[in-house]
């Protein structure tokens, strides 16, 4: 039986280096990283051998670690490491590189290490949705704000389905790319997943746990990953805010397309407006608060540079927030519009510029930061799969 060939590529730490990863030629394996961090109690190697994979250019290795994806980017090991190699930073990095990789169309590498070129692109999709739009328009009425006669809704409902399919599709082919890498790794397959009830049932436990507990319960984040060396109010602590703006982000999401189904059952008219208690609008209007909420913080913190895990920011963490506090702002500006007494103007070129960076944050999803919402789960369910797995053998 022939052993298993590993193919070194000497140009992924010097790759990895363009997506801002720190010179880390300085870790010697110390392992004092792993010693600090909050995650590695069932891991004596992690974070340190995710970091010695680039040193030694294993780039299978990295792409097809579970682990990577369970970092959560507390600063701790960055704080301990006595070569100040920055292991936390390294990581982040590590996971922009993975989903580049996972992009066949290349625009999540331009996002990341071409920075100019990443802004100029995001500019350029923002206008184009809009000019889409507005060559579309209808009247603007001043007896009310009809926003959907100024832009027809058929075409912004069509415009956000063809967006939803190059998501969708994007996102699936990042996935299957992911899962093959790590099923492969691990030695699981589908007998391992489905071929008996025992099975079955750890594999209901580990898709429990990577999307309930931990994508939206932010379990481990939480209790082990939160913590700080300066005691900090708890509406900003990073665990509270990070929920906030994903669970901000699902919810305008789900509302949105409730109203929708709303309207296509004859319940509602699109954009009619409606009562605050209305279930749609109060899901919407809590959903859009705790973005914005969510968002605004992150953009102070990092500003500040307020703690250790954001000390240092990339031009893709602040377009993300750019595109996700304007996406909320402009949303509540809109609202606010409807409800006044005499209808603004300005309301239809506010709904103009909602429509268009929300389209553009949905179709950049798979390429930018907010790709980790898709591949953390399906990391995390590996995590899991395998510490249940550990759990059945003992």
């Amino acid at each position: 039986m022939g052993a298993s060939v590993t193919t070194l590529d000497l140009g992924l730490y010097p790759e990895l280096q363009r997506y801002g990863a720190k010179d880390v030629s300085a870790c010697f394996s110390c392992g004092t990283c792993t010693a600090s961090c909050p995650l590695s109690q069932t891991d004596s190697t992690f974070p340190r051998r995710i970091i010695r994979y680039a040193q030694l250019g294993m780039k299978d290795a990295l792409l097809s670690s579970k682990e990577l994806w369970s970092c959560y980017q507390c600063g701790e090991c960055a704080e301990t490491c006595p070569t100040q190699a920055d292991p936390s930073e390294f990581m982040a990095a590590a996971r922009r590189y993975t989903i580049a990789s996972y992009d066949r169309t290349r625009i999540a590498r331009t996002m990341y290490t071409q920075p100019f070129l990443g802004i100029a692109l995001a500019v350029l999709i923002a206008v184009l949705f809009a000019l889409f739009m507005y060559g579309a328009h209808g009247p603007q009425s001043g007896e009310s704000l009809a926003i959907f006669e100024f832009i027809p809704e058929d075409l912004i409902h069509n415009t956000g389905i063809a967006v939803m399919v190059v998501v969708f599709l994007a996102g699936l082919s990042g996935v299957i790319s992911m899962v093959r890498r790590i099923a492969a790794r691990e030695g699981v397959g589908w007998r391992t997943l489905f071929g008996s009830r025992a099975a079955l049932a750890r594999t209901a436990r580990a898709g429990w746990s990577a999307i309930a507990r931990e994508s939206l319960g932010q379990t481990r984040f939480r209790r082990e990953c939160d913590a700080d060396p300066e005691p900090v109010a708890w509406y900003r602590r990073r665990w509270l805010v990070h929920a906030m703006t994903v669970w901000g982000f699902l919810g305008l999401l789900a509302a949105t397309l409730l109203d929708y189904g709303l309207a296509l059952a004859g319940i509602k008219e699109t954009g009619a407006p409606v009562p605050i208690w209305y279930p749609v609008r109060l899901l919407g209007t809590v959903a859009g608060i705790m973005l914005v909420y969510g968002a605004t913080v992150f953009i102070v913190e990092r500003y500040r540079a307020a703690n250790r895990s954001v000390m240092r920011s990339t031009t893709a963490d602040w377009m993300l927030l750019a595109l996700l506090w304007t996406t909320g702002v402009t949303g509540f500006v809109l609202e606010l519009a409807l409800y006044l007494p005499e209808p603004p103007t300005w309301g239809y070129w506010v709904f103009l510029v909602h429509v268009a960076v929300a389209m553009e944050l949905v179709l950049l999803a798979p390429f930018m930061k907010l790709a980790h919402a898709i591949y953390r789960p399906v990391a995390l369910f590996f995590v899991a799969l395998a510490q249940s797995s550990r759990e059945g053998s003992a």
